[in-house]
């Protein structure tokens, strides 16, 4: 994967998209497949009002997703 200028492209890079309309967009680069150049990946846009969290506070996406029980009690006929 490599960017315009043929800079290596990787996942959790900081990036700018200059669309052919509309204004550019910074943000940071994830869910991009090696070995496609082409509508790969997704941007997810940075803002001045994102979150700035403690890492302490912080649990990656999959740890969170491990720890739910694997079958969610249906709990619409409890009294």
């Amino acid at each position: 994967m490599h960017y315009k200028n043929g800079r290596p492209a990787k996942n959790g890079d900081k990036v700018v998209l200059i669309p052919s309309y509309g204004p550019p967009v910074i943000g940071i680069l994830y869910d991009a497949q090696a070995g496609n150049d082409y509508c790969n990946g997704r941007l997810a846009p940075i803002g001045p009002s994102d979150p700035c969290p403690n890492l302490k506070e912080v649990l990656h996406l999959d740890d969170f997703l491990g720890a739910l029980p694997a079958e969610v009690p249906d709990l619409s006929t409890a009294d």
